[in-house]
């Protein structure tokens, strides 16, 4: 009974919470409602049994994906003004839409049957009161699904580098190094160890301190703050200083008028 209690407690909260995500206006209080749902959706797998669900979806959704959410909107600047000018536009489109994923929602428990056969069906992991569902799980994905987990996150891998390829973007201002130079270095070249007294500032140890080599040592030669760019940089400044731009003929027809 009270099993049954708690299910529908974690339930009514994960329904009303992930109501909310949709219709919150403010970004942030979706991802913070989307938290809440996440947990809730992990009580609800610890009173089905599955820890290692429950412990996966509050540590890599809630931990990381979540948080990430939620960071990446506080960060951008989003205009909440031009955002609601399409609503009205698009919204026989959205519930056109959602009146198709409800139909087939509907189309789909109406015919959902649980097998006969259940119980014949051999498992792959025998079953033992001994042991966890975490390590029947890890047997499982890692003996007989072990080429296809390999194959999805491969898949992953490629998507993340692509993402990274096509927002990489070249800026003048990267400080680019080479690695080979600054393999070389040693500590004794750019570190160096001070006795502080306590309570003594960095002011009253003479400033902050610079590295003993310069920054051209393991910077690619004419890349941004090495001595070459700032030869460049000066060059440029000058040229453009020097520029004389000669007035137009009707100035001067004016000026001798």
């Amino acid at each position: 009974m009270m099993t049954q209690i708690v299910f529908y407690v974690f339930a009514a909260v994960l329904v009303l919470s992930a109501t909310m995500v949709v219709c919150a206006r403010n970004p942030v209080h979706s991802v913070l409602f989307l938290i809440l749902a996440f947990f809730n959706a992990a009580g609800l797998f610890l009173i089905a049994g599955a820890e290692f669900l429950a412990m996966t979806l509050v540590i890599v959704y809630v931990g990381a994906v979540a948080v990430l959410f939620l960071f990446v909107v506080m960060m951008l600047d989003i205009r909440f003004a031009q955002m609601r000018e399409g609503v009205q536009r698009y919204a026989p489109i959205g519930a056109a839409v959602g009146g198709v994923l409800l139909v087939e929602l509907l189309m789909a428990f109406m015919h959902w049957r649980v097998a006969g056969n259940i119980g014949q069906i051999r498992h792959l992991v025998p079953s033992s009161p001994a042991r966890t569902n975490t390590a029947a799980l890890g047997d499982v994905i890692y003996t007989h699904y072990i080429f296809l987990f390999q194959t999805c996150a491969l898949v992953l891998l490629v998507a993340m580098i692509g993402a990274i390829v096509l927002t990489l973007r070249d800026r003048p201002t990267g400080r680019r190094q080479n690695i080979d130079r600054q393999h070389d270095r040693v500590p004794q070249d750019s570190l160096e160890m001070l006795q502080v007294p306590l309570g003594a500032g960095v002011a009253a140890q003479g400033g902050f301190l610079r590295p003993r080599d310069s920054y051209d040592v393991a910077a690619v030669p004419g890349t941004y703050g090495t001595e070459a760019w700032r030869q460049s940089e000066a060059e440029e400044e000058i040229q453009t200083a020097l520029v004389v731009v000669a007035p137009a003929d009707g100035a001067k027809g004016q000026d001798n008028g």
